[in-house]
């Protein structure tokens, strides 16, 4: 009688190229997994799910998505990334992470809210908040120019470069309900994006952030430069616990700057990686998810303090 194959599900958005390339990336191995895209109607509380893998693209734009992932992973689904981890992180946590683990980041710094939501009086809701705001303090801290941007948002919304102290306090008075960063601007000399998989798979990419743009040529940075790129982005994933994710580096006299981190859908569209990253991307993406599928990490009973954690890795013993 043959063995019912592992299930590799994936939750997409509007992304067209990587979804099909990397099932059929998946389901071409004949290793007795296959790979599909998930299809959900109302999950009860006790439905117990088909897949071994999850991998999610969208739930940071679909909440019922997330609430459906962390019910996955209490029936010990492996997703990728960790919807509890994920729902957790933010920009600032980010960037007090890369400062305790000893790798550069721009000095950072985060601001309490523009407005609130309806309900909250200002007067009686927001009595442990300083006002008004030492805005001298806060340029005097991080500098000009600097950046303002949303502390949970990605794929570069509501980020802006300000000039002047004017200028950051035009933006900050626009940003509504979002709670912002501001963050040193770093004139970088080279620019890097890593795609990181599995914890323990980096790719530097030469990318450029003004045009927003991949480019091809591979063996780019120095190998000192490259060693200790790949090096800090294990340190960030592996403390994150995030199997997906993109790290972006602003070099400046030859130091790689943590800027952004908090990318665990990164792109991986054919028409922006260029095609020798995205062919790349789906055979990494197929190799980590068919291994995550026939050799799932043990996991112990449920616990906030273990979803936190993020899926772990154990340490490699020297050959």
């Amino acid at each position: 009688m043959a063995l019912e194959p592992k299930r590799i599900g994936l939750i997409v958005g509007r992304e067209w190229s990587f979804p099909p390339a990397f099932i059929e990336a998946v389901n071409k191995r004949n290793e007795g997994v296959v790979a599909e895209l998930v299809t959900l109607g109302a999950p009860r509380m006790d439905d117990a799910s088909r897949y071994a893998v999850i991998i999610d693209r969208i739930s940071h734009e679909v909440p019922f998505y997330r609430t459906y992932l962390k019910h996955a992973a209490l029936q010990g689904v492996t997703v990728v990334n960790n919807p509890f981890m994920w729902s957790s992180d933010d920009k600032f946590f980010g960037a007090t992470l890369a400062t305790a683990l000893g790798l550069a980041s721009p000095r950072t710094i985060v601001l309490p809210n523009k407005e609130y939501v309806p309900g909250i009086v200002h007067s009686e809701s927001l009595r442990n908040l300083a006002f008004p705001l030492d805005w001298d303090g806060v340029v005097e801290y991080i500098g000009l120019p600097c950046i303002l941007k949303d502390a949970h948002g990605g794929g570069w919304k509501e980020v802006y470069v300000c000039q002047t102290k004017e200028e950051l306090l035009h933006h900050y008075d626009h940003s509504g309900l979002l709670t912002m960063i501001v963050q040193e601007f770093i004139k970088w000399d080279e620019f890097i994006r890593c795609i990181c998989l599995g914890q323990d798979v980096i790719r530097p990419i030469k990318y450029d952030p003004k045009a927003r743009k991949y480019h091809p040529e591979l063996d780019f940075l120095p190998p000192v430069l490259h060693d200790r790129v790949v090096a800090d982005s294990l340190t960030l994933v592996r403390a994150l616990g995030y199997d997906m994710n993109s790290i972006e580096w602003a070099v400046r006299d030859g130091i790689p700057y943590a800027i952004d981190f908090m990318n665990p859908a990164p792109d991986m569209d054919i028409y922006s990686l260029t095609p020798v990253h995205f062919e790349w991307v789906v055979k990494a993406m197929a190799d980590m998810a068919i291994k995550m599928a026939k050799h799932p990490t043990p996991v112990n009973k449920p616990g906030w303090q273990l979803f936190l954690k993020g899926r772990t890795v154990a340490p490699r013993v020297p050959s």
